[in-house]
């Protein structure tokens, strides 16, 4: 059974991955714990026969043994070619995943495409989807020892509903060498057409998206017979295996503690247990272990594929999907969205941080940096009122000093950064947007006196962000801008 922790890994969190160092099942520790012992004990061995049970000269021997072996071991290329050897092994066994065959797009176009709720058009969509799932059960039997032992003959097969008594005669009666999953195929697209011709498919482009679909189905069959037939070359296999093999028998000479009183080189301390001997062991041998694991993920081990649940669930589903809900819906009512052409799904307390603005580019608020800062509120905040504040310049007051518009604007922001526009006011930044009727702002000495108001829209929000927008409206008898020179008062 597949060996599923995505839960446990969702977040980042604190020695997240660490928790699962802690697992038996599908483990590295279950799939090496004998090699690894094993090596311990031919280690421990000769690490033994080498200090109590040789004389002088045989030990001199020994030692110049294990140097030779430590030298030239390093010399196998364990590193390439089992790297190499294991991504060739998991993208295989990824292909193989993504090609296995699901019932779900045949099911939904013959319930959708194959009429009648009489008994005839019942047994018709039935027998359709039935010979879909003998399909694939045909494959599964050839390429997984679970199924095989499941369905170990077609007796099996016919007890178990996939079959009829009848159409197991007509299969047997087909003489062919090869593997005769093709079989239910042409029951399929020979039913298939003889519903279109009684009228049971309304069209042609119905029939011919039924048997394309059909086509794509007998693909990822045929995908999986093919990945079974043709493996990895057994010479790679072989060289990957002897090269690993070969390298840790090389190792358990050549890592040997030898003497200190020797002087040799490398060999100064004489610490009993090779850690990081034990240790390459443990690496390298673990990614063998996952190419023997993942080279046929049709097996038993833990983490192969659930080829057994696959063909229970595509039959109930797709007997249920043409049988009983075949042109069966719920009734139709309004949605509770129906006036609201602002629909928002509410949030949980739990979800309320996910709540965030829609992400417009991040060029958005480039080009008005210098005097902008425009912060859109999340969509979670509705505004409930708006305020409409105008301050009258008016070109009658000959008394009062010529102001430019960005002056005001900044004396506007001010005393709503001071608090003193009043509590139901809650901006977070202010963006401005200039807008001249007649033509564009051009350098100048100055703004002139405005002879229409300065209008100050604002959203009043129950939440605790909102948006203000300053937007200032004038008309053709402005005069031209120091645009440059203003900027810098915001």
């Amino acid at each position: 059974m597949t060996v599923t922790y995505s839960s446990k890994v969702a977040n980042a969190t604190f020695l997240s991955f660490h928790r699962l160092l802690l697992r038996w099942r599908g483990s590295i520790y279950k799939l090496l714990y004998r090699e690894f012992i094993l090596f311990t004990l031919m280690y421990t061995a000769l690490s033994v026969v080498y200090r109590f049970l040789l004389a002088e000269e045989q030990k001199r021997l020994f030692e110049k043994l294990s140097l030779y072996c430590d030298r030239y071991a390093e010399q196998i290329p364990v590193t390439f070619v089992l790297g190499f050897y294991v991504t060739l092994v998991v993208n295989r066994w990824w292909n193989q995943f993504v090609n296995l065959p699901w019932t779900d797009r045949l099911m939904l176009l013959i319930s959708s495409c194959v009429h009648g709720k009489d008994e005839y058009g019942r047994l018709l969509r039935r027998t359709l989807v039935r010979y879909v799932n003998l399909a694939s059960l045909l494959i599964f039997r050839s390429v997984s020892t679970a199924v095989c032992k499941r369905f170990p003959t077609i007796d099996h097969v016919v007890e178990a509903g996939f079959m009829t008594p009848e159409e197991r005669k007509v299969f047997e009666d087909i003489r062919s060498p090869h593997l005769k999953y093709w079989i239910p195929v042409v029951w399929f697209s020979n039913l298939a057409s003889k519903a279109r011709q009684e009228g049971r498919i309304q069209d042609s482009i119905d029939l011919q998206s039924i048997l394309n679909e059909m086509n794509v189905f007998r693909t990822w069959c045929a995908t999986l017979f093919g990945y079974d037939w043709v493996g990895i070359p057994l010479v790679y296999t072989q060289v990957v295996t002897l090269a690993v093999y070969t390298f840790f028998f090389a190792c358990l000479i050549g890592r040997q503690f030898l003497d200190p009183a020797q002087g040799h080189p490398g060999h100064d301390l004489d610490l009993y247990i090779p850690i990081f001997t034990l240790l390459q062991f443990f690496f390298y041998c673990g990614w063998l272990k996952v190419a023997e694991q993942l080279i046929n993920p049709f097996g038993e081990d833990d983490d192969d594929f659930e080829a057994n649940w696959i063909i229970d669930r595509n039959l109930q589903v797709s007997l249920l999907a043409v049988d009983e809900m075949h042109m069966t819906l719920p009734h139709m009512t309004k949605d509770m969205y129906w006036n609201d052409s602002d629909a928002r799904p509410p949030y949980t307390l739990a979800a309320a941080d996910y709540c965030i603005p829609s992400f417009l580019g991040s060029t958005t608020d480039m080009g008005s940096t210098s005097f902008t800062g425009v912060t859109a509120p999340p969509s979670c905040c509705k505004p409930r009122s708006e305020v409409l504040v105008h301050l009258d310049q008016t070109a009658s007051a000959p008394s009062r000093r010529r102001t430019s518009p960005f002056t005001t604007f900044q004396k506007i922001w001010t005393g709503l950064r001071s608090g003193d526009c009043g509590d139901h006011w809650s901006p977070v930044k202010v963006g401005i947007r200039l807008q001249q009727k007649s033509r564009l702002i051009r350098p100048g000495k100055g703004f002139p006196v405005a002879p229409a108001p300065v209008q100050v829209m604002a959203d009043r929000r129950d939440s605790c962000c909102g948006l203000l927008l300053l937007e200032s409206t004038w008309n053709s008898q402005w005069g031209s801008a120091n645009l440059s020179r203003n900027q810098s008062d915001l």
